[in-house]
């Protein structure tokens, strides 16, 4: 269920920082993964939350094994101790959007614990050298839709969820699904449908989306310009709590490089609940970026966000 903060609260990080390696076994297998840590405080004023300090530590390991050009399976595992502020902030999105201990275990209500992901890939390519994914198993929706190359990873880019995805669009996370991703040229299309376990209510609910993207490079650099759509089947109470609603949420992700060390994005949504027939706009958000020449897991980043 929502948090809706009353006044303002205010929240400090007092320190993070993530390691990732990566180490290629043979041709064919690979392991991956990823450490973070940090320790935040809020200060809150005049809301149903409490002054505390508290931190968090994930561990991510990823697998793949490739058996040929054409075919691949993989696995995550997360692990965590602590949830950091997540569960005592006001706010209605979380201040770090990572995996924390609460979320790899009993994971959409399923009665599994840190399996994240576990899927099979296989590419066909087709004329013009388009390519054409395909993949089914464990999914996280995020790797498919509302993409952004400067705000999309909790870990190296921005902590708060509100800089990791859009949330109006509601996107689920390790559950059974299948997908696709199309490319051709500067042009690429990516759907996925997926069942859930369980939502924050209790109900099992269908997810579908897709994404549009363009790239494109020009005089500044490479840009990226997203539209993405989505929709659930019911499975979520209406304001009353007297029947279920689906959803079905829409929104732009631009990226924009502005030289060889400074970016730009913008991402909004909007969200429509079925059965009340109204829209609303959720997370509209901007920044600048400045990202070091040859590096692309730190950045300095300037932003806002309307929520």
């Amino acid at each position: 269920m929502e948090r809706k903060m009353i006044g303002t609260p205010l929240a400090a990080m007092l320190g993070a920082w993530t390691s990732a390696q990566a180490l290629d076994v043979n041709e064919q297998f690979s392991v991956a993964g990823t450490i973070a840590g940090t320790g935040q405080c809020q200060q809150v004023s005049g809301s149903d939350g409490t002054d505390t300090c508290r931190g968090a530590v994930p561990l991510q390991l990823e697998l793949s094994y490739r058996p040929n050009e054409r075919n691949e399976f993989f696995a995550k595992l997360g692990f965590a101790a602590g949830n950091g502020l997540n569960p005592a902030s006001p706010w209605v999105q979380a201040p770090w959007a990572a995996n924390l201990e609460d979320d790899v275990k009993n994971i959409n209500g399923r009665q599994r614990d840190y399996l994240l992901a576990a899927w099979y890939k296989h590419t066909f390519t087709l004329k013009n050298e388009s390519t054409l994914d395909t993949l089914f198993g464990l999914l996280d929706s995020t790797d498919y839709l509302d993409a952004n190359e400067y705000a999309n990873d909790e870990y190296t880019q921005f902590m708060n969820e509100a800089f990791v995805n859009a949330g109006n669009f509601g996107l689920p996370l390790f559950d059974v699904g299948t997908a696709v991703e199309y490319g051709s040229g500067p042009w690429s299309i990516n759907a996925v449908g997926m069942n859930i376990g369980e939502n924050d209510d209790g109900n099992n609910y269908n997810f579908w989306g897709s994404q549009l993207a363009y790239r494109v490079e020009n005089s500044l650099g490479v840009g990226n310009y997203r539209l993405t759509l989505s929709g659930t089947s019911s499975g979520f109470p209406d304001p009353t709590g007297t029947t279920e609603e689906s959803i079905r949420a829409w929104g732009i992700s631009f990226d924009q490089e502005l030289s060889c060390s400074i970016g730009a994005f913008l991402r909004m949504g909007w969200k429509a609940k079925t059965r009340l027939s109204n829209t609303r706009p959720s997370t509209p958000a901007g920044s600048v970026s400045t990202v070091p020449a040859g590096s692309g897991s730190r950045t300095t980043s300037v932003s806002d966000t309307f929520i």
